[in-house]
């Protein structure tokens, strides 16, 4: 009976696998490369999202969704576009410094929506990239050229620039000159940000800017246990897309005898627990459905199934167990969390697929989902938006639990593991890599 149903789920995994890299097919620019951040007409690029896309073409050849060559030549014409995109000051530009707009026109490239240019999706977009390269190994001129623009962006980002004479790197940045004036300070998705800032070959950061960010970090005991508090779950797997933690430890995890790998796993269960007890009496809500992240929902005060009025957050970073909570929930946690809690994951993705069937848009989950709110079924509430950033944590994922393709492409670019070790990162895969400098 399990070996059926686990057979069951993982032919369930394989196509929505697919059909979420089936995205990057339909909502990219043939001409650019770049990837829409939603699936809604009009919707521009997002950074983010295109650095996801990047990473998800090694898994699409491997899987036979797509023939080398055409995977190669559209990962190529997106880096090439970056890399002859104008860098300067102004507002119509594409990027400075070797920094990104988050969101950007699909056809011109030029900074969209009035923009920050972002720190942390260029990270995930130079992340992408670096991925793409490490698979894309061959001899033939496409894929020599996709290495060379790959390594050319990534050298080009000035991290020294985005710290802005601090000890932590800076948010983003404002035409024609103006900082944020918020800072990648404490747990969070930078986390990456900050290992591909050290490991810059070019315009690195130091050592002591990741203790200043790390020194910022929220520590709870939870049942006996140390948890590195983030409520949404994206902070926790964004990074994790890309690197295998398992036994991989700052000082911070040994001293106490964790990782950023288990810590997930804990906040999965934490996040479980939280459903199951269901403070707030949320329709649906329960140990095989959860799911709280960064999602868009509608915003004010508006009437549930049950009758009673409640305050919609709109878009906003849901957490547990503490973090915002308004009923709405994300439905690709099963699929994103399947390296951390397989067995839990395969019985919430069944339980979502039996009792929500109306959830599949395209073959996609949608961005998220309110079923405490009235509806045509007992989905409630359903985003209409596909959301890149969603599909590509999808594909990457499912991946790093069926092959740990992506984990095995990583621990091969210098960028990660040098970053990892000026971190102050041992142990695991690293120690076997180079020492720490």
């Amino acid at each position: 009976m399990f070996h059926t149903r686990r057979n069951s789920d993982i032919a369930c995994v394989e196509r929505l696998q697919r059909a979420a890299f089936g995205y990057f097919l339909r909502y990219s620019d043939t001409a650019t490369g770049l990837v829409a951040d939603t699936s809604r007409k009009g919707s521009p690029s997002s950074i983010a999202a295109t650095g996801f896309g990047l990473a998800a073409y090694p898994v699409a050849v491997e899987r036979g969704w797509i023939g080398r060559a055409e995977a190669a030549r559209r990962v190529l014409t997106a880096l090439a576009f970056f890399a002859a995109s104008r860098q300067e000051s102004d507002a119509r530009a594409t990027g400075y410094r070797g920094f990104y707009y988050h969101f950007l026109d699909m056809r011109s490239g030029e900074r969209a929506w009035r923009s920050e240019l972002s720190t942390i999706d260029t990270a995930l977009l130079l992340a992408g990239a670096l991925a793409a390269a490490a698979y894309f190994s061959g001899s033939g001129e496409q894929e020599r050229e996709i290495r060379s623009h790959a390594a050319f962006l990534y050298e080009r980002a000035d991290w020294n620039w985005a710290l802005n004479g601090g000890d932590t790197v800076t948010m983003g940045w404002r035409p024609p000159g103006r900082f944020l004036k918020h800072r990648w300070r404490g747990y969070s998705e930078a986390l990456l940000l900050y290992i591909l800032a050290l490991g810059s070959p070019t315009r690195p950061i130091v050592p002591q800017n990741y203790d200043a960010y790390a020194a910022a970090h929220e520590w709870l005991t939870l049942d006996g246990v140390a948890h590195l508090h983030a409520g949404a779950l994206f902070v926790h797997l964004f990074p994790q897309a890309w690197i295998d933690f398992r036994g991989v430890r700052d000082r911070g995890m040994r001293e106490r005898d964790s990782d950023y790998f288990e810590n997930s796993r804990r906040a999965i269960r934490l996040q479980r627990a939280h459903a199951e007890e269901n403070p707030h009496g949320f329709a649906g809500y329960c140990s095989d459905l959860w799911g709280f992240s960064a999602c868009h929902a509608p915003k004010g005060w508006l009437r549930l199934r049950d009758g009673r009025r409640q305050r919609l957050l709109g878009y906003e970073a849901r957490g547990a167990p503490f973090g915002a909570d308004d009923g709405t929930l994300v439905p690709w946690a099963s699929l994103a969390g399947l390296p951390f809690e397989p067995d839990a994951c395969l019985g919430s993705l069944s339980h979502l697929m039996s009792q929500y069937p109306a959830l599949v848009n395209e073959g996609c989950l949608p961005g998220g989902f309110n079923p405490s709110l009235p509806g045509d079924g007992p989905e409630g509430w359903v985003d209409d938006r596909i959301v890149g950033l969603d599909q590509g944590l999808v594909v990457m994922m499912i991946e790093n639990w069926r092959s740990g393709l992506i984990w095995e492409l990583t621990r091969s670019i210098p960028a990660f593991s040098q970053g990892l070790s000026r971190a102050g990162f041992a142990g695991g895969w690293l120690s076997s890599t180079l020492p720490r400098v």
